[in-house]
């Protein structure tokens, strides 16, 4: 199999930090004002979140390397894997997670996957230090793969700089753009993965990996959780 080359997403610093454009409407009652908001109330105001086949919900933010981020508090994020990498995955031996108290970097190793005897490491869409993680997750990984967004989160983290970080994820149409772009990759790799459903805008298929031979998940894995 050819190497896919990797496209980075250049990140909008709005987009990304989900904050919204500010614009003049003018005066109460003016002509100017009643057009703007009549062009507001028309746009959907929330976006699809099944993006090629993968759930991409609207409140988390995306590192490219296909894990997630929330805020809980102005500091305190909760982390996880993306259903992209969920999928992509498929079941798992394990899942190794820091201890507690270990300072992570943003764009750096934060858990390792293990998947019958191979290893494949994801990198943290948050800077700062591991409060909690997710210990029935760890023990079972089915949890993750089945529900990434909900019960197998995997990791809390106090991070001081939260604000900040957070520009530099994807969120909104960009992290959508990139979800679409990662499964339009993933299928010119695996045609047979995704199928007519991510086409016809379904949902793809849950275990990905059982496509693959073991030395071609890691070298895919790894293309897509830039590790």
């Amino acid at each position: 199999m050819s190497q896919l080359p990797l496209r980075r997403a250049t990140i909008a610093p709005r987009e990304a930090s989900g904050l919204d454009e500010v614009s003049y409407d003018g005066p109460p009652g003016s002509p100017d004002a009643a057009a703007r908001t009549a062009t507001r109330a028309a746009r959907p105001q929330i976006a699809p979140s099944l993006v090629g086949g993968f759930s991409v919900p609207e409140k988390l933010r995306y590192h490219p390397g296909h894990t997630w981020a929330v805020g809980e508090t102005p500091t305190l994020v909760r982390i996880g894997m993306d259903e992209f990498a969920s999928k992509l995955t498929g079941k798992l031996e394990k899942i190794s997670l820091p201890q507690r108290g270990k300072w992570i970097r943003q764009g750096q190793k934060i858990w390792t996957l293990h998947r019958n005897g191979a290893t494949v490491d994801m990198v943290s869409p948050i800077e700062g230090s591991i409060v909690d993680i997710n210990e029935a997750a760890m023990s079972n990984p089915e949890i993750a793969r089945k529900d990434p967004y909900g019960e197998g989160w995997l990791v809390t983290v106090q991070s001081p700089d939260a604000k900040t970080n957070f520009r530099n994820l994807l969120g909104g149409a960009m992290a959508r753009w990139w979800t679409e772009e990662s499964a339009s990759r993933l299928q010119r790799t695996m045609p047979m993965a995704l199928g007519a459903l991510a086409q016809d805008g379904g949902v793809a298929m849950d275990n990905i990996s059982e496509q693959l031979p073991d030395e071609e998940w890691t070298k895919v894995a790894k293309e897509f959780f830039l590790s």
